[in-house]
């Protein structure tokens, strides 16, 4: 435990954060998973019951921290640039769905506690920063309202995956990147149509909203 003695509460987070879901998958998103997980890594479990002192959202957002940093690891930028948009968006998605093959009961009582109402902020905020850190990763520089836009959209493909992916038993999750590549090809054709009505300056104005809504809740 001397290794560990050291830590600030910030990096036990980081520390216990990957192990957490192993333990999540029995123990429930409860202080009994951050008991295991601190005595997995020898942490006192006092300080680490302190680091995750914000309860199962804090547990939640610390494992999907850990993502968003494992997945930058396992696709870095030059191993993306030769491909296209597309192409790198998919790839992340699915690097992200490689990462939690092995710890789907975790994640499914992890998304149960986020499509809570009293977490819908929360959740939300985690959508946004897996779609950010994705696109960040694709090499996306954009500020104006596609910055937005983007990310809106690449949320919901992201959020909708996963509702599929926690239940699908098909090898190697064929089923799951087949239903990605669909919707990504979705927002494809919709960035598309929607250049093209702006360039045709047409009057109607077409509904990221209603897109977004299609794109979370689609007919599987």
């Amino acid at each position: 435990m001397s290794d560990t003695q050291d830590l600030t509460l910030d990096e036990i987070r980081a520390l216990l954060a990957p192990v957490l879901p192993r333990h999540a998958a029995f123990d429930g998103w409860r202080p009994q998973a951050v008991a295991m997980a601190a005595q997995e890594k020898g942490v006192d479990v006092d300080i680490a019951q302190l680091a995750f002192a914000d309860g199962a959202m804090g547990m939640i957002d610390a494992w999907f921290a850990s993502i968003d940093a494992a997945m930058l690891d396992a696709l870095p930028a030059e191993g993306l640039s030769a491909l296209s948009i597309r192409r790198r968006i998919i790839a992340l998605v699915e690097a992200r769905l490689a990462l939690l093959a092995s710890d789907r009961d975790a994640l499914r009582r992890a998304l149960a506690i986020l499509a809570m109402p009293t977490h819908v902020v929360q959740a939300g905020k985690l959508d946004w920063r897996a779609a950010d850190a994705m696109w960040r990763a694709a090499g996306d520089s954009t500020t104006d309202l596609n910055h937005y836009s983007k990310r809106i959209t690449l949320s919901a493909v992201y959020a909708s995956t996963l509702l599929v992916f926690v239940n699908d038993d098909s090898a190697d999750h064929a089923d799951s990147r087949a239903f990605l590549a669909r919707r990504v090809e979705d927002v494809m054709r919709f960035e598309k149509t929607k250049a093209k009505f702006r360039n045709a300056g047409g009057g109607e104005r077409l509904s990221l909203a209603r897109f977004v809504g299609r794109l979370r809740y689609p007919a599987i």
